[in-house]
């Protein structure tokens, strides 16, 4: 259908993107050749608390870098002059160091500390005695470094985060994921503290989260601390970083094929503290959207933050962000009635401040406000070639009417407060609450055609179940309360228990979470982790932004419902394999009840909605007689889901460290139970695999390969054909529904999907892809270029997103064929880039 190809076409247009990186950092001194023009600067990078060597820091000095070893050692020849070492780590705050180099130094022997992120967090520090064992499970954390050069990424984190155990995408041009069989509404995401309801941009292809401003992101697959709730499955935590507060100036510029982004930050003039300033817009649609006259999909956006340092163990966080999309298009042909018209404008705007405070000598406070929208409108009009509705007759399929607007409102006010408290040595006291004030608003009309190739009534994808009309707000309240007790029962066991109680105001529903986890290290690198409790997800229309189904919640209806509930279990082993490796397998199992399903249709209503057809007795067997699945909201829906992963990493520990990268297998299983049958989740995935890897030909040449396995998810497959209907007003002047006919007088048949005996009764296609990117760094100008040539599925696989049940003319009958054809796959999809340092 036309609709697809332009989605299609447009996604490939915001794919394609040959990046440009330059940073402005202060340029080194040209290379020499004499040994009294260099000067070799070693030393060690050591814990600023535990004075313990800390293994795989990056660190840079006059514009060459280094990875410290296992000893924290490194070793860095640069030009002689004032030279200023730069060390970074995961965990840690970055640290820069100017070190002044006389005319006979022939080496600068340094030692760097640096100081662990928790001190200026969200937690406490246990001090005095073995450091406390970690008790988080299926976290993962990735770098921005990691979402910038793994292959098929495009700086995007959702895209890396599909790599990781137990998550996949919902569709391959999209960012949404579903996590451990879980749908992409029963993911949290967090950034700074801030609850973001809408993490994408460009209807899902790229992400708002600019990996140039992000110091940290963390993934985690179930079992997160009470600090978090109103989410079924998964906890995404995003920390932004703060300015660089050891220059007065300095900044990144990132120029591609499709958008440009620059990034300038420094240090505040006359008070301790930073700023960052960064922006980023598309602009292929300045220069395509020219030539063809149109205003093809855009986004532009621009964040701001301002770190002050009142005094020593304070920190207040001023941030904003400022994000715009539109899209206003049509598209025609000159030898077909097919039309397509496309308006779009999206609105997400912050503004947040954030204040952390040591109270004591013990105690911490981190507290949160922030105001937070987004808006979405949508009208589109045409008509297209409807592949899955025609007459048997050569030519175009029949064509469908799309007229449908939406507009989608969503304002959260927030408040989060935090405190940890270090109590006898041994026990770390977390409590806290947090409130929402929801304005939200979903309204529509659809004018045109349903989409009959979706199985479920209720799908926001125009389903046959949703009203015609709907105009549905609320104002509604959340809020929270949680307390952990983080207990060191030994100096290699802990135990944390704690409990979270949740409002809200639209089923007027409290709802108590009770949870555990436990973490232990035996010794010789090996660690154990556990973890289970509830979790709960209030009924909101902010759930159904990111959800595939729509339920109304306005009305008294909304009162009786109840909160979604699932208990998760999970086991961790984990152990380190040498130096370098470290390897983890997990077992899960999640529970879930009382989920929100679109109730089906009453005996009285099918009956009713049966009663306008007016189809003869020999075509009466296609009057569709099955219930169908509405958008009034019940808790009728159970389920479980299942399943184990293993994931082994490895990261570099020293300069000399060429390969890199991480590999993951899951198994799983997902089933609900509703409308008195048990089928398979939409997002059930048995088997999947994943290999990441970036590995160092040589000191010019870099290979990256992204490969990615795994068995298909439920669909749900046509059983056939039947007559398509049209509403016709008879001669009382009642609206009624008579046999399609095309203008030679023959039937038009469309695809019979049956009722919900046949929800997700089949499977799509295995689903295999593999991303390369070669990067080279040439010795010229200090090593200060970089080229990469990028090829996103690079067998050119023709994958499966969607298998589309589509009907073709048959010359040897008196009905179309059926025919499946394979849909919303990325093709072989090159690209290239160029960065620059000066």
């Amino acid at each position: 259908m036309k609709q697809r190809i332009v989605a299609s076409g447009l996604a490939l247009v915001v794919l394609v993107s040959a990046q440009a990186r330059v940073e402005a950092v202060p340029p080194p001194a040209p290379s020499a050749t004499a040994a009294l023009q260099t000067v070799t600067v070693s030393g060690r990078i050591l814990d600023a608390h535990t004075m313990a060597a800390i293994p795989g820091v990056r660190v840079e000095a006059a514009g060459r870098q280094a990875v410290t070893g296992p000893d924290g050692t490194f070793v860095i020849t640069a030009p002689r002059e004032a030279v200023t070492v730069v060390a970074e780590a995961d965990g840690y705050l970055p640290e820069s160091r100017v070190f002044e180099v006389s005319a006979t130094t022939a080496s600068l022997p340094v030692e760097i500390l640096l100081v662990s992120r928790s001190q200026f967090s969200e937690e406490v520090s246990v001090t005095g005695r073995t450091s406390a064992v970690q008790v988080p499970v299926a976290a993962t954390a990735v770098s921005p470094l990691e979402v910038r050069s793994v292959a098929g990424a495009a700086d995007n984190v959702f895209r890396v985060l599909q790599t990781l155990p137990g998550v996949a995408a919902t569709d391959e041009f999209g960012s949404r994921l579903t996590v451990r069989g879980g749908g992409p509404d029963q993911n949290l995401t967090m950034m700074d503290g801030v609850e973001i309801h809408n993490p994408y941009r460009l209807f899902g292809l790229t992400s708002a989260f600019n990996p140039e401003t992000v110091e940290n992101f963390e993934l985690t697959a179930g079992g997160f601390s009470p600090k978090y709730g109103d989410r079924l499955s998964s906890l995404l935590v995003v920390d932004n970083r703060p300015g660089n507060g050891a220059r007065t100036v300095g900044g990144t510029a990132t120029m591609g094929i499709t958008d440009a982004n620059i990034v300038l930050e420094g240090k505040l003039k006359g008070a301790p503290g930073s700023w960052l300033v960064t922006g980023r817009r598309t602009y292929y649609d300045l220069i395509v959207g020219k030539l063809i006259d149109q205003s093809l999909p855009s986004f532009g956006d621009l964040q701001a933050n301002v770190t002050l340092v009142p005094r020593q163990g304070q920190r207040l966080i001023l941030t904003g962000l400022y994000s715009r999309e539109k899209t206003n298009a049509e598209f025609d042909s000159d030898d077909s009635p097919e039309r397509f018209g496309l308006k779009a404008a999206s609105r997400n705007d912050l503004a947040s401040a954030s204040f952390f405070t040591t109270l004591g000598s013990a105690t911490t406070s981190k507290t949160v406000l922030a105001w937070y929208r987004n808006t979405d409108s949508l009208d589109v009009d045409g008509q297209v070639n409807n592949d899955s509705r025609r007459s048997n007759a050569p030519g175009d399929p029949a064509l469908s009417k799309i007229v449908f607007t939406r507009d989608i409102l969503l304002r959260d006010l927030s408040l989060r407060q935090e405190f940890s408290s270090l109590v006898g040595g041994r026990h770390l006291l977390q409590t806290g609450g947090e409130f929402h004030g929801l304005d939200t608003r979903w309204g529509w009309t659809i004018a045109g055609d349903r989409n009959t190739s979706v199985a479920n009534g209720s799908s926001s994808r125009g389903g046959t179940g949703l009203p015609s009309l709907l105009d549905s707000a609320r104002k509604t309240g959340r809020s929270a309360a949680w307390f952990a007790d983080r207990w060191e029962l030994a100096p290699r066991l802990t135990v944390e228990p704690g409990v979270r109680a949740d409002y809200s105001s639209v089923n007027r529903e409290w709802t108590v979470s009770p949870r555990v986890s436990l973490g232990a290290e035996p010794g010789a690198g090996l660690r154990l982790r556990a973890a289970g409790g509830m979790y709960a997800q209030s009924p909101g229309y902010e759930k159904l932004l990111q959800g595939d189904y729509f339920v109304e919640l306005t009305g008294t209806g909304a009162l009786k419902l109840k909160s979604e509930r699932s208990w998760h279990g999970i086991v961790s082993v984990e152990r380190n394999l040498g130096s370098a490796f470290v390897a983890r397998l997990e077992g899960y199992v999640k529970t879930f009840d009382r989920l929100l399903v679109g109730q089906l249709e009453s005996p009285q209503q099918v009956a009713a909605r049966v009663a306008n057809y007016r189809f003869p007795d020999e075509l009466s067997s296609s009057v569709p007689r099955e219930a169908q699945i509405t958008s009034t909201p019940s808790n009728d829906g159970r389920g479980r889901s299942a399943g184990f992963d293993l994931y082994v990493s490895r990261k570099a520990r020293s300069s000399t460290d060429r390969l890199t990268g991480w590999a993951s297998y899951t198994y799983g299983r997902a089933h609900t139970e509703a409308y008195g049958r048990t089928y398979a989740f939409d997002y059930d995935r048995r088997h999947a695999v994943s290999a990441v890897t970036s590995y160092q030909l040589s000191r010019l040449l870099e290979l990256a390969v992204t490969a990615r396995l795994a068995s298909g998810f439920p669909r749900t497959p046509a059983l056939g054909l039947r007559v398509a209907g049209t509403e016709r007003v008879d001669e009382a002047g009642a609206s009624v529904v008579v046999p399609d006919q095309d203008p030679q007088g023959r039937l038009v048949y469309s695809v019979d999907l049956g009722g919900v005996d046949n929800l997700n009764t089949a499977r799509l296609p295995f689903f295999a892809r593999v991303d390369t990117r070669l990067t080279f760094r040439p010795g010229w100008m200090d090593r200060r270029w970089q080229l990469y040539l990028e090829v996103i599925n690079v067998t050119n696989r023709r994958n499966a997103g969607t298998l589309d049940a589509t009907l073709e003319y048959d010359p040897t009958s008196d009905k179309p064929k059926l025919v499946l054809k394979r849909e919303a796959g990325i093709p072989l999809l090159p690209t290239f880039g160029l960065r620059v340092r000066f």
